[in-house]
Formats: C-alpha cells, structure tokens, sequence
C-alpha cells in the first residue's frame, strides 16, 4: 500500500466519522449483528483458514477463535445501552448547585494491528470493541496468517459498512504506510520489537496506543497440590493453546528440588495420554506458523547447554512444522531459552530448594503478561497476588482468564499497556469526557476579585468539604 493510499483511506474513514454515522446506537449495532452473522455463516470457512495457516485443531479454531469473537459479540449487543449511558457522578459543594457525569464518546478513527497465532479472534474482538465505541476502523490482519488475513478482508468488505470498517492486507510496507498515518488510537498485538515501532511511529502524532506484548509467564508448583489435575491444565494453557504459540502460554515451570521427579512424570504421562506416544502424529497439536519460527525453536533445543536436558519430547517434523511437546530439566539460566519468549511447544523446568524463592526468580525479569500459581496454601497465595508484579494472574489454573469477559486484558511494563476485553475494550476505545452542569440560580462572589482574607478563608473551607469553617467564614466573606 503506497502512502497516498492510506492517506486516502483514513481521508475516506475521517469524512464518514464526521457525518456521525458511527456514533449512533443503531449504527453500532447493526455493525455488531453484521460480525455476529460471519461467525455464524461461515464456521467452516473460518476453520479451514485457521487449519490452513497453523494447523489449528477444529476444537482449538472454535473454542478459541470463533467463540470468543460470538461471545464478545452478544455481550456488546446486550451491554451496549448501558455501556453508551452517560455514568452519574456526585458533587461537590465546589460547584453548588450543579450535576456531572462522564460522558463515553468515540476517539475518532482507529487502527487495530492483529497477530498471526489467533489471527481470527485477536483480529476481530478488538474491532467490536472499537464498533462497539462508535469508532471508524481499519484493521491489518497478520500477514503470516494470509489465509485468515484474506478471509477477514472478504467477510468483512461483504458484510460491514465499507465506509467506516476497511480491511488492508499487505507487509512491511502497507503496515509502514498505515503508522505513518494520523490516528486517534492504535491497538497492536504482537512481538515487543514491532511494539517498539508502533509505539514510536504512534509518538509522532501524540496517538494513544495499546500494546498487548508477550513475555515469560511463569508457572509456580507448590507440593501441596492435586498434581495431576494441575498438570492437566497446565497442558491444556501450553500445547492445548496453538501448541505454546500464545502470549498467556505457559513459559516455564519452577518447583522444587524434592518434587520435581514427580511433576515430570505426571505431565509425561498425561501428555502421552493426551496426544499419543507419537504426538507428531496426532491432529490435536497446531504446527509451527511457519519455517522461520520452526528454525527458531529447534536452535533453542539443540543448544548446547538445554539439548542433553531433555527429559520429555524433543523430537521434530520439518516438513509438516511440527515438534512435539517437550519438556526441559534444570537448564541454565543464561542460555538462550531463559532468556527470550519461547512461544512454542517447549517447557523448561527451574528448581529451586524452598517455594518462596520461586518469586525472586520471577521479579528478577521483565514483569510477566501472565503468572500462575498451584497451591492449596493460603498464605503463599496472598505472597503471590502480593509480591508478583503481572499483566494478569491465576491461582490453579493457566489461560482462563483472557476468556473472562468482565476481566481486563492487558500487559505491563514490557509484556503492554492499556487493556480489553468486554467493557473494557469500549472503554479502550473511548474518551471518558467529564461533563458538568450548572444553573445560574446561585453565584457565590467570594470566587471572584477582589479576594479578601474573609474570602480565602471561605474558599478554602469549601475546598476542604469542611461545613463548620464555611458557616463561620460566611460572615466575612464580603
């Protein structure tokens, strides 16, 4: 895409804003019915995109993909009158008599960047957000995900209002050419280098933007726990999830020394249980996106210091992009699988002598996007929430959260900024607008020239809320 043509896209999206289509109930809803009708219509067309571009299980392409963006659907169409309702908010005697309230009024005209590992929900449960809003919207689809990114330009130029939801595909180049437009929002998914460029280029024009990144997300084993169910879900949120290709996977493991035998036996067995003594084979695991990510996982395996340490797995499909899930035993700290997202179907596992010193290895990296704790202790859970810094968190279990839609989304420090999902991708998209009312049936002098000591004194009072002092000053306010 040359630059005049996205010039002219955000041009066409800007006039359309203007008219304020976009910002009426009708509008917005039927934009979300529309939406609503493509998942409904074309399930199998989106499952054979997703199988096309990463193998994706027909049970993953539909619980993770088509029923969050179904869900989040009916959840706007029902919300969305008291979500657009403006919020009442109390006074103060500063401004007696009078009313407030916030008003939620859209940005303007935005752009959502999506990612290749849940092209069909990371691309569209943002844009309901921004409809949702009352927003114009362009979104760019993953290009490494092209099957998908072609069906989304062609559901969406079918059944929405061209005028003010556009698709653009393309690269490097359509996507340089999008940044250097003018936005009113921008929300990206994806790696924290691209994050980097899309924050900078956003600078430019003083855009606010939502980054939703990665990171390491930790997984604390207590002892004391009911190992096989957690095993199980911790399978489930790391090769259960696009094969360990999501952001809120499961990165690596920590337990301790005494009970670590016992954890990689028990998740041995249940990955056996689950995808067979050959996994390579078995149709329940996604394949690696692409050459470039299978080539960048298998350097981490056969480094030095982590290949002779597998304990689990290893083996590798080069040609259909598969590696079975792999399980990774006391590696080293400094080696390159410690030290970057691994975003992939391998699980390193730290061991440390007491549980408690599982957290300073967490905060001794970059804050997690998510971290998950396995306890039956009281106390270690109130250290956790306490002392772990993350972008969201659970206790006994792994991933379930982004499904919860009264739950924010959302990273911190390194891992993102700002958060969606539910209410909170309308308010991602709004500017929460304070509106205050006055009538002019009392207009108190003391707040106007010239300012005596008697006016100060009331002034102050009334500031501070404190009623005795403003009886007491009425007197020598004039």
């Amino acid at each position: 895409m040359a630059v005049l043509d996205a010039e002219a896209a955000v041009r066409e999206l800007r006039s359309t804003y203007a008219t304020g289509k976009t910002k009426s109930y009708e509008w917005r809803v039927s934009q979300l019915k529309s939406l609503l009708k493509i998942v409904t219509l074309h399930k199998e067309d989106i499952i054979d995109a997703l199988r096309s571009d990463l193998k994706k299980p027909e049970f993953e392409s539909v619980i993770h993909e088509i029923s969050v963006v179904s869900a989040s659907c009916k959840l706007a169409l029902k919300e969305l009158p008291r979500w657009m309702k403006p919020q009442k908010v109390k006074t103060t005697l500063i401004s007696f008599p009078s009313s407030a309230k916030i008003v939620s009024e859209p940005f303007g005209v935005v752009l959502v960047i999506s990612a290749w590992n849940f092209p069909f929900a990371l691309s569209l449960d943002p844009v309901i957000g921004a409809i949702a809003a009352g927003n114009a919207v362009v979104l760019k689809p993953s290009e490494t995900a092209p099957a998908t990114s072609s069906l989304l330009a062609k559901l969406l130029g079918k059944y929405m209002d061209p005028s003010a939801v556009k698709v653009v595909e393309g690269t490097v180049p359509e996507t340089t050419a999008l940044l250097e437009q003018k936005w009113d929002k921008i929300l990206y998914t994806g790696g924290s280098t691209v994050g980097r460029i899309v924050l900078t280029a956003a600078a430019k024009h003083l855009t606010p933007v939502v980054l939703e990144l990665g990171g390491k997300c930790p997984v604390v084993l207590d002892s004391k726990i009911n190992l096989k169910v957690a095993a199980r879900r911790i399978i489930a949120g790391k090769w259960g999830c696009n094969n360990g290709q999501a952001c809120i996977s499961p990165d690596y493991v920590i337990t301790t020394k005494e009970f670590v035998s016992e954890v990689v036996n028990v998740l041995s067995a249940e990955l056996e249980k689950f995808f067979g003594k050959d996994p390579l084979q078995s149709k329940e695991l996604s394949s690696i996106i692409n050459g470039h990510h299978f080539n960048r996982l298998v350097k981490l395996l056969d480094d030095e210091e982590v290949s002779g340490k597998i304990v689990h797995g290893g083996h590798r499909d080069k040609f259909n992009l598969k590696i079975a899930p792999t399980i990774i035993l006391d590696v080293s700290g400094d080696s390159p699988i410690m030290n970057e997202e691994i975003f992939g179907p391998i699980l390193p596992i730290i061991t440390v002598d007491k549980i408690e010193e599982s957290f300073g290895v967490i905060n001794a990296e970059e804050k997690p996007l998510a971290a998950y704790l396995f306890t039956n202790d009281k106390k270690l859970v109130e250290k956790f929430v306490k002392d772990i810094p993350a972008g969201g968190m659970i206790i006994n279990d792994t991933v379930l959260h982004f499904l919860e839609p009264g739950l924010p989304f959302g990273g911190v420090g390194e891992s993102g900024m700002g958060a969606y999902h539910g209410k909170f991708s309308f308010d991602a998209f709004s500017h929460k607008k304070p509106l205050l009312k006055r009538c002019f049936a009392i207009d108190i002098s003391a707040r106007y020239p010239p300012y005596t000591p008697g006016k100060q004194r009331f002034l102050q009072a009334v500031l501070q809320g404190n009623l005795l002092a403003i009886l007491r000053s009425l007197g020598s306010c004039w």
